[in-house]
């Protein structure tokens, strides 16, 4: 049986731990991810901080999920793989997605490999996410979620929750990727405390 695989795009917007927390997860629970970062992404990732270089960060996630389940794509790759409706994908997340990126995507430009993917996902109905980080928004921005809404696309903002009281930074960054997986159908993770979750656990107990 085929392990899950997923696209996992990183774009310019601020908020790129969110990205790394992802590609982390995803290998760590055993699926097969595909990675495209753009060039605005790895200006953003260097700029926060939040990889340690390009190539260590790379060898970590080698590190993490072995030579076979993890791939690196060029944003100009437009021959690899997942550029194909006829490669088999589960599911794409763009995390962090910035507005440039969110627009070629609702307006089908492909302009890069990134886009592709993105599109190829549309016309497969395969799930895609955008997980925008951006604020405030204006009208152009609203009608293209809306647009790419409209067609099943799920739009998740990086917009943490505070009910289970984070304490650090992580916590807040394992909230918004664990809403991520379970958009992507992968609810079994341990990555934030679920509304009432401990209410039922002291009720069992």
């Amino acid at each position: 049986m085929r392990r899950k695989r997923f696209v996992v795009g990183i774009t310019g917007a601020s908020g790129a731990v969110y990205g790394v927390r992802m590609a982390e997860v995803l290998l760590r629970l055993g699926a097969e991810i595909h990675l495209v970062v753009t060039d605005a992404g790895w200006l953003v990732l260097k700029e926060e901080k939040a990889i340690p270089g390009r190539t260590e960060w790379l060898e970590a996630l080698k590190g993490i999920g072995g030579e076979d389940r993890i791939h690196f794509h060029g944003v100009k790759e437009l021959t690899a793989p997942i550029a194909s409706g006829s490669f088999p994908i589960d599911g794409m997340i763009v995390i962090p997605c910035s507005m440039g990126t969110l627009s070629g995507i609702a307006q089908g430009a492909s302009g890069n490999l990134l886009e592709r993917a993105a599109d190829v996902m549309l016309k497969e109905g395969r799930p895609l996410i955008l997980v925008p980080r951006e604020t405030p928004l204006h009208a152009i921005h609203l009608r293209n979620m809306l647009t790419l809404a409209e067609m099943g696309v799920r739009i998740l903002p990086a917009m943490p929750a505070f009910y289970h009281q984070p304490q650090r930074i992580e916590d807040l960054v394992d909230f918004v990727v664990g809403k991520a997986l379970d958009a992507l159908h992968i609810p079994d993770h341990q990555l934030y405390k679920r509304w009432r979750e401990q209410d039922a656990a002291d009720r069992e107990n």
